[in-house]
């Protein structure tokens, strides 16, 4: 059996990385102005399926796929972000999201469709012959943050080094 490390390799026993994720799970609060609409969005019956972990009338913890989501009421919150432009598409900033595998990114695109929710950037093909090419979308919840999710056409190049603009 591979012994641990901080960084992923794809040599590793798949057990070894999974006891990595686990020991560093990502945690991040954002803020919401509705905590139902939240919990109506992200949570086991909502747009997102996310499994609701604690709770109080002011906050709720979510699993984000193995990472933590804490949604907190901000009373008249109302996010602005600003766009950037990537690859030609406006892209939200600020935004987080989640880098997946095909087959999940194709049954959230799925999910979200038949929940109705609206994507801000629908799902296409970004970078397309580069390194970082990429199925990518943008949505937002209810309080306007927005999230993107991506599937990498090949997950090991997730991180590679390239200039993206030429």
């Amino acid at each position: 059996m591979a012994s641990a490390s901080t960084s992923f390799d794809v040599d590793r026993d798949p057990a070894e990385d999974a006891k990595i994720r686990a020991a560093c799970a990502f945690h991040l609060a954002i803020p919401v102005r509705d905590i139902e609409e939240a919990r109506a969005f992200y949570g086991p019956d909502g747009v997102l399926g996310l499994r609701e972990g604690r709770s109080t009338a002011t906050w709720i913890d979510f699993n984000f796929y193995g990472h933590q989501l804490v949604t907190h009421l901000v009373r008249g919150y109302d996010a602005k972000t600003s766009h950037n432009a990537v690859n030609g598409d406006p892209v939200p900033v600020p935004h987080f999201g989640l880098a997946m595998d095909a087959e999940s990114f194709r049954a959230l695109v799925a999910r979200c469709e038949e929940r109705g929710a609206s994507f801000e950037t629908a799902p296409s093909l970004r970078f397309e012959g580069k390194p970082g090419e990429q199925v990518a979308c943008f949505l937002r919840d209810p309080s306007g943050n927005a999230l993107e999710f991506k599937a990498m056409t090949t997950p090991a190049n997730l991180f590679a080094r390239y200039d993206a603009s030429a």
